[in-house]
């Protein structure tokens, strides 16, 4: 049963999910977030945190009485599922593995929220500027490069060719090593790059993600080291790897980055 328009109670424990939300027009219907949770500020400064996305604090998230719970496969852990059907709260489990997935993951949210006033109209508007960049980036041309995308030092680790990120990344033809795929869920989506591959030497162009984790000068110095042909740069890890309504933006970045 639908819970009446004045009931819905949203709980976002996606950094992504939560600016989606707040997109379509749902944001006072926010109860809780996580504390990476940012984006937008000014809506989410009065929004309860109730957490992070691997450590949400199930007995806060328990008295703020959500009806729904909004998580993802890569990003939250598989135990808060009982625990939040244990709660009575209807959960909305989303995992996009492509830039063409955001269509669908705006369909799933209308259809669970498109009664209420001004969804389903911001649901159409989002999901057209989306259609738009991703039919440019479709047309984008430009020569195929390789690319390194680091998201983590101390390991290195960086994305397989079946994430988000890379699939982004290769809508601009830039293609992602190691050549493997990670499979639906788990580490290995994101493996550990060593350091004495044979492949590093083939790599042409360096990504230091700005998260999960921050690079630094020095980080930048040692990526060098590990790929002695490559262009090391800087890029906007959420522009990269957020979903929902930070794709249409995304899309446009990485047109202008390889165009560069």
């Amino acid at each position: 049963m639908t819970p009446n328009l004045q009931d819905i109670r949203i709980a976002s424990l996606v950094p992504s999910l939560t600016e989606l939300v707040v997109a379509l027009g749902l944001g006072s219907r926010l109860v809780a977030r996580t504390g990476f949770c940012i984006h937008p500020a000014p809506q989410l400064r009065e929004v309860p945190k109730v957490g992070g996305t691997k450590d949400v604090n199930l007995a806060k998230l328990r008295q703020l009485a959500p009806t729904h719970v909004l998580v993802n496969v890569d990003e939250n852990r598989l135990d808060i599922v009982p625990a939040v059907q244990a709660m009575g709260a209807k959960l909305l489990v989303t995992h996009p593995r492509a830039p063409d997935d955001n269509l669908a993951l705006v369909a799933q949210l209308v259809e669970a929220f498109g009664h209420l006033p001004g969804v389903a109209e911001r649901g159409e508007q989002l999901q057209r500027a989306l259609r738009d960049e991703l039919a440019r980036n479709r047309e984008f041309e430009a020569s195929p490069e390789t690319v390194l995308y680091l998201i983590w030092h101390d390991p290195w680790m960086t994305v397989a060719r079946d994430t988000y990120i890379s699939r982004m990344l290769a809508t601009v033809h830039w293609h992602t090593v190691p050549e493997l795929m990670g499979g639906d869920h788990g580490a290995a989506r994101y493996p550990v790059v060593r350091g004495d591959e044979a492949w590093l030497a083939s790599v042409r162009r360096v990504l230091l993600s700005s998260e999960p984790f921050r690079f630094e000068d020095a980080h930048a110095h040692a990526a060098q080291a590990l790929c002695p042909q490559a262009v090391v740069q800087r890029v906007d890890g959420e522009l990269v790897s957020w979903y929902g309504p930070r794709a249409v933006p995304g899309l446009r970045y990485l047109r202008e980055l390889a165009a560069a």
